[in-house]
Order: structure tokens, then C-alpha cells, then sequence
């Protein structure tokens, strides 16, 4: 392996925070794509903040009896095409502007895939790995009340993000329950998605945000006349959507050669077991110790040779250096943000494809949808049947962003985003708004 170039001697992070404004980001796109799309004003104008931001700090009587005080946050986007809709979110660095930005997305998302939702994001500014696990379900259940007037199975439909998992959704669901009449108690299990299976989950949605990577991906492959067997893939982030990507595109034959996530970086130039290092993430909660690749640096990692890459960690991780070391032909961007955009521009000079956050990974809020769709029909579906109808959704979606980026000739991105905001201006200049 060999860095193309210099990278600072001890970087860990070579976004630097403070020049990355996520919101800015998000509304600086939707800038282009109005114009480029000829969007209202008066849409874009609606569409510049969210319609609700909601900021709860309420109290938690922890292990040892001391009473700690959290502050979680729900914003609310958009909601012309139906009920908000958008994860939840436990980590350390949680900020307001950074969950705008993420609900926006989820606006973007939903609207382009075809879903009746809306865009929503929330959580808790805390980390998850510091509580034990009563702890852990007192905190959830006690934002989940301060929050309960303002969701619910066709209001505001939390799901699982980061920090979280289908045991916190079922923490969630139940809570809320409870504060219903009994009358209607199995009625708002759609209050949110990605629940356990057994408490009215749905087959599939664990790996859905990572197929329906995949399903892109294959489209893309499909489109440019490559066969994924015999390729090989770096991914960065082994959690719940980068270790399912790995693991269904090693079933088609790619090998995973590199790997990271916060605690470091890994190489096997043979390719790794995804399903064994899935396994010990499971265990250990990251890939450190995981014996079956060699350490390297984060700057080796992004040097790396291979045809895909996969950002599936958080927000602000693909900078411009970044951008000039990989060597790839694909970027599939697992995560929301993963790229800054001057990463974007270098990488559409360089003519390394980008499959953006909004569609890349739309597998896991469609898949969430089915999962509301059981709820409210009292249905249990097959898992073939929910990825069969996942491919479906998200292969038509990439098509129709791939056609409008040949027809504006953009990048994928806005041209995502741009349809996106085409179906919610038709919605608002046929309803218009209220006085």
C-alpha cells in the first residue's frame, strides 16, 4: 500500500469539526438543487428549517441513586407527505444543528424512495457504553414519556440510529403503550420501527440499510458493466449498516480487504470473514484485537487500492485529503454526511462515482415502512417477500436518479435531492399552504 499524499504526522481526524457545518451543508445543497430544479421559492423557503424542534431535559435516577439530568432532542422536519419519520440517536456529540441536518436528509430520503413519511431525527446527547443496561432503559423510557405528545404511529415514528438497537425501540414502543388507553394498546405498535421481530418487527430490518446498499450498488455494477465477484471493498464502520453490507456483498463475491471504526484500522490483503468479524463486533462492541488482519493507520487505510468503498461510521469522516488518497472506482456512502463537500467535488473530478447518503442507504426507512405497514394490517411478512419488495423500491429509485444526473449532467447527489424536492413541490403547490 502507498499514500498518493501527505497526510499530518498523527492525525486521527483529519476533518477538522469546526470547519464542517453539517446544516450548512444540507441547506447549501438544497440551494443548488432549487435552482437547478426550478423548485418554488416559497417551498424552498418552507423547507429551510424544520417545522418543530423539540428539546426535553428531564431526570434519571441512576445505579448508585444520584439523579442525572439528560437533554434529548426530536426534530421535526417535514411532514406533507405523511407522519415525521426519523431515527434515534444516543451519542457523546449530539447537537441540535447536526440533528436539523439528519432530519432534513430524512425529508430528502423519504420523498425520493416514494414513502408517505416525512423527515425527523432525535436522540440523546450522552454516550450508551457508559450506563449499564437498567440504566439505560430508564433513560429511554424517560425521554420516551417526556416526548409522547408529540409522537406516535401516524404523527412521529422513531427508529433505531446510532447508540441505539431494536431492544431500545422495544423500550420505546412499550412505554408508550402504556400511556394509551388498553383499548389501544396493540393498536400504536407502529409508534416506532426496527423493533425486536417478536414485539412486531419486521423480518429484514436489521440488514436493510446495508441491502439496500448492496441492491444499489448492484445497479451501478449492472450500469457500468462490472461483475462485483472477484472485487474488493474497504469499509469504514463494522456497526449495524457497514457489517450487513460486508456481509451480503461477500456473498457475491467481495472481499473485504480493509476495515475501520473509532478504535482503528485493519488490512488483509486476502479479504476478511465478514460474517466471523460481524460476529466479534457483536461480542466486543469494535473490531480492536480482532486477529484476523493487520493494523495499519488511518492514512493507509484511506490509501488503500480496491474497487468499492463503503463510509458507514458517522457524519464528517471523508475530507478533501481524503478524497485525493482513495483509490476506488465507487464510493457507497453508508453513512449520513460521510463526505464534506469539497470531498464530493474532488471525487467527481477525479471520476470516482459517489451513491449519496439519501439513497444509499434508504434501505433501512424502507424497510421501516414495511414494518409500520405490518403493524397497522396486524401482518407478518416473509423475509424474501420484504427484501423482494426493498429491491424493487430502491432499484427504481437509483434508476431515476442515474437518468435525471445524465439528463441535468449533476452528480447523484443533487440529483437525488433535486427529485426529492420536485415531489414535495407538487405536493405543496397542489395543496398550497395554510393562511
Amino acid at each position: 500500500m502507498t499514500t498518493s499524499i501527505p497526510f499530518p504526522p498523527s492525525s486521527t481526524a483529519l476533518v477538522d469539526p469546526k470547519d464542517f457545518d453539517f446544516f450548512k451543508v444540507v441547506q447549501d445543497n438544497t440551494d443548488r438543487a432549487t435552482k437547478l430544479f426550478r423548485i418554488e421559492p416559497f417551498v424552498k423557503t418552507i423547507l429551510s428549517q424544520p417545522k418543530n424542534e423539540l428539546i426535553v431535559n428531564f431526570p434519571v435516577r441512576m445505579d448508585n441513586g444520584d439523579i442525572r439530568l439528560f437533554k434529548g432532542y426530536r426534530v421535526q422536519h417535514n411532514n406533507v407527505l405523511g407522519p415525521f419519520k426519523g431515527g434515534m440517536r444516543f451519542h457523546p456529540q449530539l447537537a441540535l444543528d447536526d440533528v436539523k441536518a439528519l432530519a432534513a436528509l430524512m425529508t430528502w430520503k423519504c420523498a425520493l424512495v416514494r414513502l408517505p413519511f416525512g423527515g425527523a431525527k432525535g436522540g440523546i446527547k450522552f454516550d450508551p457504553h457508559d450506563v449499564s443496561r437498567s440504566e439505560l432503559q430508564r433513560i429511554t423510557r424517560r425521554f420516551t414519556h417526556s416526548l409522547a405528545d408529540n409522537i406516535g404511529p401516524e404523527t412521529d415514528i422513531p427508529a433505531p440510529d446510532v447508540g441505539t438497537n431494536a431492544q431500545v425501540m422495544a423500550w420505546m414502543m412499550d412505554t408508550y403503550s402504556n400511556m394509551v388507553a388498553s383499548a389501544q394498546k396493540q393498536s400504536v405498535r407502529g409508534v416506532v420501527t426496527g423493533k425486536p421481530a417478536a414485539s412486531g418487527g419486521t423480518l429484514g430490518r436489521t440488514k436493510g440499510p446495508g441491502q439496500g446498499a448492496v441492491f444499489c450498488a448492484l445497479e451501478w455494477a449492472r450500469e457500468h458493466g462490472l461483475d462485483l465477484d472477484g472485487t474488493q471493498l474497504i469499509i469504514q464502520g463494522f456497526g449495524a449498516v457497514g457489517s450487513h453490507t460486508a456481509a451480503i456483498l461477500a456473498r457475491l463475491g467481495v472481499a473485504t480487504i480493509a476495515v475501520g471504526d473509532h478504535t482503528g484500522y485493519l488490512h488483509n490483503p486476502e479479504g476478511f470473514n465478514a460474517h466471523k468479524l460481524q460476529d466479534w463486533v457483536q461480542t466486543h462492541g469494535n473490531i480492536a484485537g480482532y486477529p484476523g488482519g493487520k493494523a495499519i493507520t488511518r492514512e493507509e487505510f484511506f490509501a488503500t487500492k480496491a474497487d468499492l468503498f463503503a463510509p458507514c461510521a458517522l457524519e464528517n469522516q471523508v475530507g478533501e485529503l481524503e478524497a485525493k488518497a482513495l483509490q476506488v472506482k465507487l464510493v457507497i456512502e453508508g453513512a449520513n454526511g460521510a463526505l464534506t463537500p469539497p470531498a464530493d467535488q474532488i471525487l467527481h473530478e477525479r471520476g470516482i462515482d459517489v451513491l449519496p447518503d439519501i439513497l444509499a442507504n434508504a434501505g433501512g426507512v424502507i424497510v421501516s415502512y414495511f414494518e409500520w405497514v405490518q403493524n397497522k394490517r396486524s401482518e407478518i411478512w416473509e423475509e424474501e417477500d420484504v427484501d423482494a419488495r426493498l429491491e424493487v423500491a430502491i432499484k427504481r429509485a437509483y434508476r431515476e436518479v442515474s437518468d435525471q444526473a445524465r439528463q441535468k449532467k449533476c452528480d447523484m447527489r443533487l440529483a437525488a435531492i433535486g427529485i426529492a424536492m420536485q415531489r414535495i413541490d407538487a405536493v405543496y403547490k397542489e395543496r398550497d399552504i395554510f393562511p
